[in-house]
């Protein structure tokens, strides 16, 4: 046990002091992938208190929540879990259709499927960078050093912060742009945004306070989105698309 801990504690020292690339990108370098600039994006940094400390309460909630979203993974929770951790473009907008009510894709409805794709790495990408770039958190299952739901993924995520998540950020982010559109399904919606958070911990991917930490980081993206001219433009489209079904 004693070998263990020394491992677990050497292993989160290393992550601390490690130093990881981002590639700086938003909407000056990628206009059809982002609306704002770096500039422009909430400072999860600014925002966000610093993560629970490994000798803290939150942290002992942290290794429980780990613990039982491993027991998760066997189940159809599970297998959703997994699904969720695609975060490509056809994947997260397939993932929400359901909860939609309708099929969101470039074929069926491009002016909808065209705000989330477009927004998600807003969410996702520049209202994570700093705080993740700062803290560089040590993920649940390198700290553990325990496999994963989705093992493809482990060798990129291990190199960058878990705190706070950007996959939580993003999903939840575009649960409540979608609830906007279609009020009628928002606690359809909003459920399913709040999931794709959940299954980040049932993968081992990321800590309870780091899920937690992203819907904050979720609401200010989207209120700062609702200032861009872009952004309301488009989402004008979509609610008009989305009444063309109804």
């Amino acid at each position: 046990m004693r070998k263990n801990f020394l491992y677990l504690l050497v292993v989160s020292i290393l992550f601390c002091f490690s130093v990881y690339a981002i590639d700086v990108k938003d909407v000056t370098t990628n206009p059809n992938d982002f609306y704002l600039t770096q500039e422009q994006a909430p400072d999860s940094l600014h925002l966000l208190p610093s993560p629970p400390a490994f000798n803290s309460v939150d942290f002992l909630r942290d290794k429980a929540m780990y613990d039982w979203g491993k027991s998760m993974r066997n189940t159809e929770r599970g297998k959703q879990a997994y699904l969720d951790a695609d975060s490509s473009k056809n994947n997260v907008t397939k993932q929400f259709s359901a909860a939609f009510g309708y099929d969101i894709s470039i074929d069926t409805s491009p002016e909808i499927y065209k705000l989330i794709t477009t927004m998600k790495e807003d969410a996702g990408d520049l209202a994570t960078r700093s705080a993740k770039q700062y803290y560089n958190r040590i993920r649940p299952f390198s700290f553990f050093n325990e496999a994963t739901c989705r093992p493809e993924d482990e060798k990129t995520l291990s190199t960058n912060g878990s705190y706070p998540s950007g996959h939580t950020t993003m999903g939840f982010a575009i649960a409540l742009v979608l609830a906007e559109i279609h009020p009628e399904r928002q606690n359809e919606i909003l459920k399913r945004g709040y999931e794709v958070g959940e299954s980040r911990v049932i993968c081992g991917y990321h800590w309870q306070s780091d899920v937690d930490a992203a819907r904050v980081m979720a609401a200010a993206v989207v209120a700062q989105l609702h200032t861009n001219s872009a952004f309301i433009e488009q989402l004008a489209k979509a609610k008009a698309e989305l009444n063309q079904f109804l």
